[in-house]
């Protein structure tokens, strides 16, 4: 499994890498149509990770031996590692000497997958589980957040699940008689309340930066809309707009305010889990990857028990919807097209009616498959979770999500000066707009 750091690592390595997709589309598209991959015998059933992540694959390892033996029988399970930090370059060159595994990490940016699918080189993963009866495999919540991440199609699958919002201390909110926000209004009240206790009301990593970005982001898909940050990028819409610089202005105010705690900018994603996990802070935003965390009983002082969930509360008179949440799919996977045999066919159905058991029975990692089968005792606080997600069909984004790499780059750098006065909301957002191409 994904160490703590490198959940973090992962995730914010999703926001944004240099990818060069014209590589890849010029020698791989004639390979990836060119040949019948369905005929003859099956090849082994090759899976390309990152070297990092050992929880997907073994996960897929139970599953070989487990309820997926019957296709690891006619396809053998092999799995081969790369190392993140070079895994999109290697996967381009792979893919433009035809040379892709059967099973593959789909890149540290959705843009890599984007070029691939383009190309040709990868299955319709759904299509296929159509074919096969499994149109219902991908959760709902799941399908909408792969489906805004790539264009509307779906050809990755998802090994988790990750949706974000604001863990609570229920303590410090009885004990100071506060009701669970709805509104941005009551969480600000909510706030004013804790401060004039003496209680830190945020806990945030404002050294890495994103963790403060994701509040811009929520408030903007919460009073401008679900499609605001896909208008940014199509460029019909800027975020120097008013509307836009609003939810920057709105996070700065809490940071004026002090409710991030002193010298956000030197607190790292470690530090910031601590101060909530320590009682410290009354709130914490963040995605639900954090479960491993608030499971543990030697990091978590307060008591899993003591832990709340809300969504991003609404803005009132937004077009935006609480019920809609920021989510991630964490490492999707993609199959290629020329290793397609009647052997991956085989995996694909089976990855799709048992992964989601066996990686939350095995690792307690939630995916984005439904969940068939007994997986034994699971923690009441993920289970609440994944009763949230049971209720969520539409999902967002996350801020950065849409960027190309050096505007996702320039926004979490200056996130810690946004919430210190070191830049104006105005500024903070004139700097990210300067890195977006000009449609």
């Amino acid at each position: 499994m994904l160490t703590r750091g490198r959940r973090r690592t992962q995730v914010a390595a999703i926001l944004g890498v240099a990818t060069t997709g014209a590589l890849l589309l010029s020698a791989c598209s004639g390979s990836a149509n060119g040949s019948d991959s369905t005929s003859g015998a099956s090849e082994d059933f090759t899976y390309l990770s990152f070297a990092e992540n050992t929880s997907i694959k073994d996960t897929l390892t139970a599953l070989s031996t487990g309820e997926c033996s019957d296709a690891n029988s006619q396809a053998k399970l092999k799995i081969d590692n790369l190392a993140q930090a070079s895994y999109d370059q290697s996967i381009q060159l792979k893919a433009g000497q035809g040379d892709l595994p059967s099973l593959l990490a789909s890149g540290n940016s959705p843009q890599i997958a984007k070029d691939l699918n383009k190309s040709g080189a990868l299955v319709n993963i759904g299509a296929e589980l159509g074919e096969m009866g499994l149109d219902d495999a991908i959760i709902p919540a799941a399908k909408s957040t792969i489906e805004a991440l790539y264009d509307g199609q779906v050809y990755v699958l998802p090994t988790e699940f990750n949706v974000e919002g604001i863990w609570y201390n229920k303590k410090l909110f009885a004990d100071n008689g506060i009701e669970v926000p709805t509104t941005w209004d009551d969480l600000v009240a909510a706030a004013d309340k804790l401060n004039a206790a003496g209680i830190q009301p945020f806990s945030a990593d404002g050294k890495d930066g994103w963790p403060l970005t994701r509040l811009v982001g929520n408030y903007i898909y919460r009073s401008v809309g679900p499609d605001a940050l896909a208008k940014v990028a199509d460029g019909s819409a800027r975020l120097t707009d008013s509307d836009y610089v609003e939810g920057a202005a709105k996070v700065a105010d809490l940071g004026a305010k002090g409710y991030f705690g002193p010298s956000v900018g030197s607190i790292d994603y470690t530090t910031a889990v601590n101060q909530f996990l320590s009682g410290n802070a009354a709130m914490f935003y963040m995605g639900s990857w954090i479960l491993g965390n608030f499971n543990d009983p030697e990091a978590n002082k307060i008591g899993n028990d003591n832990i709340g969930f809300m969504p991003f509360p609404a803005v009132e008179g937004g077009k935006g919807s609480a019920d809609q949440l920021a989510a991630n799919v964490g490492v999707p996977l993609a199959i290629s097209q020329d290793r397609y045999d009647e052997g991956s066919k085989h995996w694909l159905g089976c990855i799709a009616r048992n992964f989601g058991a066996q990686s939350l029975k095995d690792q307690g990692v939630i995916t984005g498959f439904k969940v068939n089968g007994d997986v034994g005792d699971v923690p009441p606080l993920t289970q609440a979770v994944q009763d949230q997600i049971g209720k969520t069909t539409d999902t967002v984004l996350w801020f950065e999500a849409l960027f190309p790499p050096r505007a996702s780059t320039e926004s979490q750098t200056n996130a810690s000066l946004l919430v210190t006065g070191g830049l104006s909301p105005e500024e903070f957002m004139s700097k990210i707009q300067a890195e977006l191409p000009e449609s």
